[in-house]
């Protein structure tokens, strides 16, 4: 499985560079489940890593979105982290403990 799950990691990013892939492993919580990150990657690569490809539903349709562009230009990557909606998840570096969410249409900030 370790194989597998290096496999799938970003390590050359266009906005953040080049990514080590010795860093420090890091815990986050994704839709209530805990997953494994590296210190320095994006929430999306760590998403990516652990197997997990849709992170919102379109406001229309309800569509599952999922990567598109990468770099923060578009909006198919937002999610809702740590309470904050509308965070663009593909150019935001994962930190030990943070909460993430699927999205729905535009999202709301939680009440805390």
């Amino acid at each position: 499985m370790i194989g597998k799950v290096k496999e799938r990691r970003v390590f050359c990013h266009p906005v953040l560079g080049k990514q080590d892939p010795k860093k420090r492993k890091l815990k986050i919580t994704f839709d209530g489940k805990v997953i494994e990150a590296l210190e320095g990657e994006t929430i999306t690569a760590a998403l990516l890593a652990n197997g997990i490809r849709v992170y919102r539903k379109s406001i229309r349709y309800g569509e599952p979105r999922g990567l598109f562009c990468g770099i923060g230009q578009c909006a198919s990557c937002v999610m809702t982290v740590n309470g904050i909606p509308n965070v663009r998840t593909c150019v935001t570096p994962v930190k030990e403990g943070m909460t993430v969410k699927t999205q729905s249409g535009r999202g709301r900030r939680e009440k805390r």
